[in-house]
């Protein structure tokens, strides 16, 4: 395989639009998909609610349409999905997207509403490792995304099911439907299949990933923020996710879903096969990242990936499983953000010289 290519910068409040640009055009965004396709912008909503490292920032978003129509990329959409536990509108609201998208009067669409868009059934043409099994009664994608280009707008964090999170995972949101939770005890097989799907149905794929303010601890959400400064941008999934890892502080080979993915032939995820452009040192640097849970993830891995699996068709695939959204989402929304997160936030928005950028957005 011939070494993949991720663009790495450092970056400031002051010079971060025009850097995002800049780490765009290093990392091929031109040609890597098709200036005549429409392209879909699909953001990361991690937690509705405004938490620094958790979600796709309004200067990530902003900076890759400027980036997007230097190229020659003028057919935008935006993309929002749900999930049970995270909720499109208030998450596009609480993290300023809407303003940003109506700047530059980019639409927005939903996966889950029929207007927007019919689940269709998909016969991939690659071999699948667990989907097919997951879903022996068919793979339903969004008829929409066939035939598009994508970027993906993740931010580098860890993540408590699958180490880290990025490229990859962005797109478990958009390409499977609210029963996704389903495949959670498959996770790292799940998220390589899609990327094998992705790879069939899209005109071109890209990424471009925020670590202006990077993630530790129990991600998605409830995550331990530091400053970092730093933007990534790559057409290769795998290989953004596998740098993203290392700098953190992981071996990306050892995180299964990279590893799979680059002995299926999707991506590059040995950092010695990838090329860094821009400023290279950055991709020398480990952060010491740790991955932790709380006690939503925690009950989740219990139930996904103890012995206690043996009972998740009863507890996930029934009525039952309202019990644990609601249980989720209480916890996250109602107890840890009113007692830890809102501090972190305002300390965030006073403090950090990212929070305050995030103030001067309208919204």
């Amino acid at each position: 395989m011939t070494k993949s290519k991720v663009a790495i910068l450092r970056t400031t409040p002051e010079t971060v639009l025009d850097d995002y640009v800049r780490i765009c055009e290093l990392a091929g965004m031109r040609e890597s998909m098709d200036p005549a396709a429409t392209t879909i912008l699909k953001d990361n909503i991690s937690w509705h609610l405004l938490y620094p490292g958790a979600n796709t920032t309004p200067w990530q978003l902003e900076g890759t349409i400027l980036a997007l129509k230097k190229s020659g990329f003028n057919d935008l959409v935006d993309v929002h999905n749900k999930t049970v536990v995270t909720i499109a509108d208030l998450g596009d609201r609480y993290n300023k997207f809407g303003p940003v998208l109506e700047k530059y009067d980019i639409p927005k669409l939903y996966n889950y509403k029929d207007e927007d868009m019919k689940w269709v059934r998909y016969r991939p043409k690659a071999k699948m490792a667990v989907l097919d099994e997951i879903f022996p009664e068919g793979i339903y994608l969004p008829d929409y995304f066939f035939g598009k280009n994508i970027v993906h707008l993740p931010t580098v964090k860890t993540h408590s099911y699958t180490v880290t999170t990025g490229a990859l995972k962005n797109a478990f949101g958009g390409l499977l439907n609210i029963h996704r939770h389903y495949t959670h005890t498959w996770i790292h097989d799940t998220i390589v299949d899609l990327l094998a799907i992705q790879q069939e149905i899209h005109s071109g794929i890209f990424c471009t990933m925020d670590g202006t303010t990077a993630g530790s601890g129990p991600g998605p959400r409830t995550l331990i923020p530091y400053q970092k400064d730093v933007i990534i941008a790559s057409s290769d999934q795998v290989a953004i996710d596998a740098v993203s890892a290392k700098i953190m502080g992981f071996d990306p080979m050892s995180i299964r879903y990279i590893n799979h993915a680059t002995e299926r032939g999707l991506g590059q995820g040995d950092p010695r096969e990838i090329e860094i452009v821009g400023m290279e040192e950055i991709a020398e640097e480990s952060w010491g990242f740790k991955v932790g849970v709380n006690l939503g993830t925690g009950t989740g891995m219990l139930l996904w990936r103890s012995p206690l699996k043996i009972f998740q068709k009863l507890l996930f695939h029934t009525p039952l499983v309202n019990i644990f959204i609601f249980a989720s989402e209480y916890y996250h929304d109602h107890l840890w953000y009113p007692m830890k997160g809102r501090k972190v936030v305002d300390k965030w928005l006073q403090e950090s010289p990212w929070g305050r950028l995030f103030g001067e957005y309208p919204g």
